[in-house]
């Protein structure tokens, strides 16, 4: 083993992971989507079998204010942890697991990503080896079709990973028209240091984040440092019945 790979792999087997699964139950777009039946499991099963089998958290929690979603969990042995009905997002919602569980990072994992893998993971963590890394989280590159939807969020870095700005609008504007095919879409997938969440979630929305309704800005806006990793591929992310379809094509032959 390389040196280099062997003190990366050696600094983060320092610290201590928790993934943290918010998963709440009357979601606006699609209602009860977190318990909905993909492929014979419950989306928020997927979710957790995914993040549960990378081997890279320890706990992997489901975060709810629902006793129903809870109960599902128990029954299928999964840990879960009773929030407050009053968190307005999933990152309050993990704020208020890491006043519980004690941890170095804290992954925040989305419930309605039924698509993610274990391989998600390794890229989403390997940045925090560097000292100055507050937060991170994952790209791909952004489908032709997806370039101008406000609903794909697209991401522009530094040449080192370092998030410059997060937006609905197409970044980078292609002024001259030279066919310019680098846009990232942003998956919202992030692991924080423990400072950083709570510095995070002691600040008030700002500016940029209100007007795009993104929250990653509440960070950059605050002078925190997210890096951006390449994910190792694009996700279903279900807010619909036809994203709900999709992944129970892709899924069902793995349940």
């Amino acid at each position: 083993m390389a040196p280099a790979r062997s003190c990366k792999l050696a600094c983060m087997n320092a610290f201590r992971i928790a993934g943290v699964i918010p998963a709440r139950l009357q979601s606006t777009r699609l209602s009860r989507k977190v318990l909905r039946p993909i492929a014979g499991r419950p989306m928020v099963e997927w979710v957790w079998r995914a993040a549960a089998t990378s081997g890279q958290m320890d706990p992997v929690i489901v975060a709810t204010d629902s006793e129903e979603v809870a109960s599902v969990c128990r029954e299928r042995a999964i840990p879960v942890v009773m929030t407050s009905p009053d968190c307005l997002s999933g990152s309050d919602r993990v704020c208020e697991v890491a006043r519980q569980v004690d941890a170095d990072i804290y992954v925040n994992i989305q419930g309605d990503e039924p698509t993610l893998t274990a391989d998600f993971f390794p890229p989403l963590l390997a940045p925090f080896a560097h000292p100055y890394v507050d937060v991170t989280t994952l790209a791909v590159p952004c489908p032709a079709e997806e370039i101008n939807n406000p609903n794909a969020v697209k991401v522009v870095t530094a040449l080192d990973g370092r998030a410059l700005y997060f937006s609905r609008a197409t970044i980078p504007f292609d002024r001259d028209g030279i066919g310019f095919t680098g846009y990232k879409k942003h998956l919202g997938i992030y692991a924080y240091r423990k400072a950083a969440l709570e510095k995070f979630a002691a600040l008030p929305p700002g500016t940029l984040e209100r007007l795009e309704r993104l929250e990653q800005l509440r960070l950059l806006e605050n002078g925190l440092t997210l890096y951006v990793a390449d994910a190792p591929r694009d996700t279903i992310g279900v807010d619909t019945e036809e994203d709900l379809a999709r992944a129970e094509a892709l899924l069902s032959g793995q349940a």
